[in-house]
Order: C-alpha cells, then structure tokens, then sequence
C-alpha cells in the first residue's frame, strides 16, 4: 500500500469519516485556507488510480467511498513507523511513546490492562 501524502491524507480523512463523499463535501471539511475546486478534485483523481477510492456517477458528478479503510491504512503506517524508526520492535515504539507522550496513569493503566487481556486470551 502507498504512503499518502499530508493533503491527500486529509482528503481520506473527510472521506472515512463521511464514507461517501462529493467534491464540494471533501472542501467543506477541509481545513482554511480552503484549496480550489480543481486542485481537490485532481488529488481524488489520483487517489482513485492509487486504489484508496471508488468512484460512482451520480447525476453529472461523482461521489467517492473508501476502498482502503482507516483501520487498514492505520495497521500499515504504523508498521511502518514501527520498522523505520524503532528496529522493526514494538517495544521499543512503546517505550519511546510511553516516556516522550508523558502518558497519565489512567493511559497506563490501560496499557497494562489491554497487555494482561492479550495473555489470558
């Protein structure tokens, strides 16, 4: 699966959250300043050749739905944050976030709770 880029990354952002989504709908919920028209619709051109969208005529225009989901997308980022910077350990990628996020205990807690869930099942 290919990395997105930061506006492209936005774009699918709109869309998971929408699950269908027009042009114009994409613009709304993007951040100001608000790009053109054409500009977003050339990116969601593109993120259609890539496979992260489908596209379904609908009168004159388009509406677009996720191929990729959040969930999918989300797995292979962070496998690959976790090879490219922490020596491909899982470990070591918690404790860096665990020491630099300066977790509460509650998120600790959690932590331990989901770690402990995962040996009893």
């Amino acid at each position: 699966m290919l990395k997105l880029g930061k506006r492209e990354e936005q774009i699918m952002q709109v869309i998971w959250q929408r699950e269908k989504a027009f042009i114009k709908e994409i613009i709304d919920d993007l951040p100001e300043p608000k790009p053109h028209y054409n500009t977003i619709a050339t990116m969601v051109k593109i993120l259609t050749e890539k496979g992260f969208l489908s596209a379904e005529k609908i009168g004159n225009t388009y509406q677009y739905s996720p191929l990729v989901s959040l969930a999918e997308y989300r797995k292979q980022d962070v496998a690959t944050i976790k090879r490219k910077y922490f020596g491909n350990s899982f470990t070591k990628m918690i404790s860096y976030f665990a020491k630099e996020e300066k977790l509460s205990d509650d998120e600790l807690d959690e932590l331990i709770r989901i770690i402990n869930s995962r040996k009893t099942s």
